[in-house]
């Protein structure tokens, strides 16, 4: 026996940090029956460390009672037993085997506890394996000794909160500790912990709702609302936070309703209603996580949306060409304009028609900025074209012209708002935050997260207006700085765009009503094309029968 163990004392094991003095290199087996141990846990502790050292795994195997008290236990080598028969008999395998490791290997430690001291001695010890062991730099990753920490742990929870996966905190991990032979564990570890913790959370839906209750702690104006099952199984989740409620009374003139996929784990489609700011900028009034698209979910979002912002209905919605979108506006919305989106009319009229030239045609119907008349006329000559007269999308469109067409659109005011693409980048955005294998309440942190950078863009836009004055363009430029003392910069910019093309107009009659101008203006290089423009001296007013400045929502009194 080795003089490092000539005193008695040194065999008892009473915590793991006395484990971690013991030199299990040149620990015989002679040594190891001299330990005794103050409880089953520290014993197998230290049967896992002399495994680990010499090139094997270690596992619990049978245990004896003595009426309500066990009185014995054995710990064996990982490859002792052998596979089930029905292993190899699994019919319809889709994945290869899994190596075979279990060989009937004997090597093992028994443990029998002491009456009088209460303590467990090791009773039996045997290092006789019938099979190569490994070496050190292997053994460490067999799954028995592969563990994460406390500390590393609540590390991994912090890196994920802020988004970053969990290849990336394992790589982050190895260069803190030197290398990955130094990281005792692997991604697939990392991965069962996270289960792990989901499931000592409890279910999923119940965690979430506990997360939205926290919330609501700390911003008591927090909405949310669920619907479940028979069984209690969560179907569908609407919530928006106090932020979002200030930004719909402010910005919920024009919302746009669209709904989006597999951005958690349950496949949920996700629905939002977004609209935009007074920088021109996407902003998010509220979100959802529905089971399906029927009429009456959307009924019951549209509610939901009307209820947790006091009520107020929005001016115009936009969506895609969903009916049930469409039916269940109309029944919670009533009286606000709908416009379906361009972007998949468009793709509508391709793959229902097929020919390119009426699809250009069709857009041009559609974005034209024509009289009602002439809009009539210009889509029935392409209908008598492409003889589609009798095509049911076709028919269908022109019965719902007033949802699509800009000669029936005109002066309703959208925000600029044309197609969803708003939407699809808002989607663009999400999609960097939230990952399709998220639970729910992984989701709700993670997309919170995404609406702290939305609207710290939103603060960086307040910034650029505070910062300077920009910079005259124009001949006019005392009405312009007027503008620019009125409106964002971003809207501003918008002004000027439009105010740019008032140079090709010129003025071919004026009328003096007493209180107001009616001014008729033309194109230089569009004769025959004519509007009128009425302009009030007392109240600074000035509009336009193109109405393209109500459409955009830009004040006309500067």
């Amino acid at each position: 026996m080795s003089e490092n163990y000539a005193e008695d004392e040194f065999y008892a094991v009473d915590s793991g940090k006395s484990i971690g003095w013991i030199d299990f290199l040149n620990l015989s087996a002679e040594d190891v029956l001299r330990f005794n141990f103050a409880d089953v846990d520290i014993a197998f502790e230290f049967y896992q460390q002399y495994a680990k050292h010499h090139g094997f795994g270690a596992r619990r195997s049978r245990s004896e009672k003595r009426g309500e008290v066990r009185i014995q236990h054995e710990f064996v080598c990982h490859r002792q037993g052998f596979r089930s028969p029905k292993f190899y008999s699994m019919p319809n395998r889709q994945k290869r085997p899994r190596a075979e490791t279990r060989c009937g290997c004997h090597a093992r430690m028994l443990l029998r506890m002491d009456d009088e001291s209460g303590r467990w001695h090791v009773a039996f010890f045997s290092d006789a394996h019938n099979h190569h062991v490994l070496e050190l730099r292997f053994s460490s990753m067999l799954p028995g000794h592969r563990r994460m920490s406390e500390a590393d742990i609540e590390q991994m929870n912090d890196m994920r909160k802020g988004g970053i996966g969990v290849s990336q905190i394992h790589g982050f991990m190895e260069s803190l500790a030197g290398g990955y032979h130094n990281v005792p564990y692997t991604t697939r570890d990392m991965h069962n912990v996270n289960a792990k913790q989901r499931r000592e959370g409890g279910l999923d839906a119940e965690s979430c709702l506990r997360y939205l209750r926290e919330c609501k702690a700390n911003d008591p104006a927090l909405y949310y609302k669920k619907v479940v099952d028979g069984e209690s199984v969560l179907q569908h989740l609407f919530w928006c936070d106090g932020t979002s409620q200030i930004d719909y009374q402010v910005f919920g003139d024009v919302v746009a309703f669209d709904a989006t996929y597999k951005k958690n784990v349950y496949l949920s489609p996700l629905v939002e209603f977004s609209g935009v700011n007074h920088h021109n900028q996407t902003v998010v009034f509220a979100a959802a996580l529905v089971a399906d698209e029927k009429e009456e979910t959307y009924v019951w979002l549209l509610l939901q949306l009307q209820t947790s912002m006091k009520g107020k209905a929005p001016v115009s919605i936009i969506t895609d060409d969903d009916r049930q979108m469409k039916s269940a506006i109309e029944q919670v919305f009533p009286e606000a304009h709908h416009r379906l989106c361009a972007w998949h009319l468009l793709r509508n009229a391709t793959s229902n028609i097929g020919k390119p030239k009426f699809t250009r045609m069709f857009r041009d119907c559609m974005l034209g900025d024509y009289e009602v008349r002439t809009f009539q006329r210009k889509l029935f000559e392409m209908v008598e074209k492409f003889g589609v007269a009798d095509k049911r999308w076709v028919q269908d469109m022109y019965e719902r012209r007033h949802s699509w067409a800009t000669a029936h659109i005109r002066g309703k005011f959208f925000a600029g708002f044309r197609t969803t693409s708003r939407c699809e980048g808002l989607h663009a955005v999400i999609s960097r935050y939230v990952k399709s294998r998220y639970s729910y309440t992984e989701f709700l942190r993670h997309f919170h997260r995404c609406l702290m950078f939305v609207r710290a863009k939103e603060v960086e836009a307040d910034f650029e207006c505070a910062k300077g004055d920009p910079v005259m363009t124009t001949n006019l430029k005392q009405l312009e700085r007027s503008a620019a003392d009125n409106y964002t910069r971003a809207i501003f910019y918008l002004f000027v765009s439009i105010f740019d093309r008032t140079c090709a107009m010129r003025v071919v009659d004026s009328e003096d009503n007493g209180s107001y101008f009616i001014h008729t203006v033309s194109r230089y290089d569009t004769p025959g094309k004519d509007w009128r423009v009425v302009a009030t001296s007392d109240t600074r007013e000035v509009r336009c029968t193109c109405m393209r400045m109500e459409c955009f929502g830009v004040p006309s009194n500067i």
